[in-house]
């Protein structure tokens, strides 16, 4: 098993954030996706903004994260697009092996 791998991305509306999600698990890109509202402070060409967004938690594995990226970039509608992940080091063996099997192409 090659592990769990959790990106994340933000959206700034809540019907990006579902369709988003739905493509991903559609495509068996991610397993799952969770979605929250976040409140978001940043600085955009030289101000400070502040703006209500969705963060999009995405549970995938290593060989599904360019497809993940360019998904994500497919539907997006930022300039520049928040995109990174990290490896998770531990899960439990049931859960890795649903996470196998949601990502598997075919």
């Amino acid at each position: 098993m090659s592990g769990m791998w959790m990106a994340e991305t933000t959206v700034p509306d809540e019907e990006l954030a579902q369709h988003l999600a739905q493509v991903l698990v559609e495509r068996r890109l991610a397993a799952c996706v969770h979605i929250a509202p976040i409140a978001s402070v940043y600085r955009w060409q030289g101000a400070v903004q502040t703006d209500d967004e969705f963060v999009l938690s995405i549970k995938t594995v290593e060989d599904r994260l360019e497809a993940v990226e360019a998904a994500i970039k497919e539907h997006h509608p930022f300039e520049v697009i928040a995109f990174f992940a990290h490896f998770v080091p531990r899960i439990n063996d049931e859960y890795a092996a649903w996470l196998e099997e949601a990502t598997r192409p075919g």
